[in-house]
């Protein structure tokens, strides 16, 4: 530990090193008192609400909750498997990592972050859930044992986590385990909402009420079994190979300098770079298409490629409903979920139409016209929109009557997909943010007009080319013909608009 504070002393502080002053300690004691007075209130109020007399008996309320709880849950997990979750600074990877120096005690820093940041997630999941359930009885052991079993099953996740990165062959379960948790939890939230007879409806009623005993002994099982994944992991840390770390700690340098530099684009070409620079391809002869048609192909090569992100769309798909079920019908959050789910959809088929925006040379090496290539770019994400709204209505049909209940709204899908493709094309083209652009000074506070330019590029065509659709999903004409028809005139409008743009160009 000497030799290691010493490397450590010199890489971050070649220099004098500045001791801590009485202003310091004050300092930092005074922004702990005024969080701790900011959040107080809020606090009270959450707990307020778990202590409620009355405890949630709907099984839809209850069923749905729960879902969104678990995948927040499996989220958490899967965006600390991608990230690392072992990550150290750019300088103990340059130096300390490849040392001699014990793998073990430079990792130590990076596990004791993954630790808290796990037990802060825990506790907000846990109060989320009592928050869902309310509490009958014995509000402080509920409470306490609630927040046990989240902090227990965000611990254990992180620490299957740690043997994931490290490469452990039992551990590729974790990834599997994921998928089938969100699945279930889809599957049941939307279950639970739909008002089906299944005979768990019934015990998510009595969930609320279970005996506070029963409940104490799952969080000690819970703890247990935590707390031997946790110690399987740190004792993983003396024999972490140094590439994982070093991969790893890369990745969060470059997020980082994302977020640093308020350019939220290269979060994705980080990804997207990071994905397929250790990975073989094998190579295979395009399809004899006409040329146009053939620049498409490299899209659905690409999606071709990575069966998981097909999967999390559609499994996304169930979004819509669940917030139709918490939101009490079809209201203006299910139509952003609806408008935000598709547009995701369409815009993850946009890699190689961002390639096109980067390096214009590459494209005209084809032969095809930029109107001939702009009109192929736009088939993928066409379709996966369509694909996505037609799942998302089937899913809304059964969590609630009007959607479905005509075969007209399945016209609004492949109407709307063409201009929800376009946005997603104008999004892929925006650059960096133009920081150089005024702040806006408004009644609620300063606002950048560089960032808020560069949040609605693309959201804006997307907004106003689906905007017949929009309003019929949330006036529920009996007749839908005149909503189609203005779609079907925004549909023309907006592609044709990008068309012409395309010529231009």
């Amino acid at each position: 530990m000497n030799a290691l504070a010493s490397a450590r002393a010199i890489i971050h502080s070649p220099r004098a090193k500045r001791k801590r002053t009485w202003q310091d300690r004050y300092t930092l004691v005074l922004a702990i008192v005024v969080l701790g007075a900011v959040a107080a209130e809020p606090l009270s109020r959450v707990w307020n609400r778990i202590v409620a007399p009355a405890a949630t008996t709907d099984p839809a309320t209850i069923g749905t909750g729960l879902g969104l709880v678990v995948l927040a849950y499996t989220g958490l997990i899967a965006l600390a498997r991608l990230v690392g979750p072992i990550a150290v600074s750019p300088a103990d990877a340059a130096w300390l990592v490849p040392s001699p120096l014990t793998r073990r005690a430079v990792l130590r820093p990076a596990a004791l972050r993954l630790l808290v940041a796990s037990v802060v997630a825990g506790a907000v999941l846990g109060v989320t859930v009592l928050a869902v359930l309310g509490v009958p009885d014995l509000a402080t052991l509920r409470v306490a044992g609630a927040v046990l079993i989240a902090v227990a099953a965000c611990v254990g996740g992180a620490a299957a986590a740690v043997l994931a990165q490290r490469g452990d062959p039992e551990s590729d379960w974790l990834g599997v385990a994921l998928a089938a948790l969100a699945a279930l939890a889809i599957v049941a939230g939307l279950a639970a909402a739909s008002g089906a007879a299944l005979p768990w409806r019934s015990l998510l009623t009595t969930l609320p009420r279970i005996p506070a005993s029963t409940l104490v002994g799952a969080a000690v099982a819970a703890c247990l079994a935590a707390t031997g994944l946790a110690v399987r992991a740190w004792r993983a840390l003396s024999g972490f190979p140094s590439r994982a770390v070093i991969a790893s700690s890369a990745r969060v340098g470059q997020a980082t300098d994302a977020i640093v530099t308020l350019d939220p684009g290269l979060l994705t070409w980080i990804a997207e770079d990071n994905h397929w620079r250790a990975r073989r391809l094998r190579s295979r002869p395009w399809p004899r298409l006409p040329a146009p048609l053939a620049l498409a192909w490299a899209e659905a090569r690409r999606l071709g490629r990575r069966p998981a992100r097909l999967a999390a769309l559609l499994a996304a798909a169930a979004f819509p409903a669940l917030a139709a079920v918490a939101t009490g019908g079809i209201t203006p959050p299910v139509a952003v979920a609806l408008l935000a789910g598709a547009l995701t959809a369409a815009a993850s088929a946009t890699a190689v139409a961002r390639r096109d925006s980067e390096n214009p040379t590459l494209i005209r090496m084809t032969g095809a016209s930029q109107q001939a290539a702009r009109a192929a770019r736009a088939i993928a994400p066409a379709l996966l929109a369509a694909g996505w709204l037609a799942v998302a209505l089937a899913a809304l049909g059964l969590v609630g009557p009007g959607v479905a209940a005509g075969a007209s709204w399945w016209a609004f899908p492949p109407l709307c997909a063409p201009p929800i493709a376009v946005a997603a094309l104008r999004m892929a083209g925006r650059g960096p943010i133009d920081h150089s652009l005024p702040v806006l000074d408004t009644p609620g506070g300063p606002v950048p007009l560089g960032p808020l330019f560069w949040g609605f590029t693309g959201i804006d065509v997307a907004v106003l080319g689906c905007a017949p659709a929009l309003a019929a999903l949330l006036l529920q004409p009996a007749q839908t013909a005149g909503f189609l028809t203005a779609q079907a005139v925004a549909t023309v409008l907006t592609v044709g608009g990008f068309l012409l743009r395309g010529r231009r160009t």
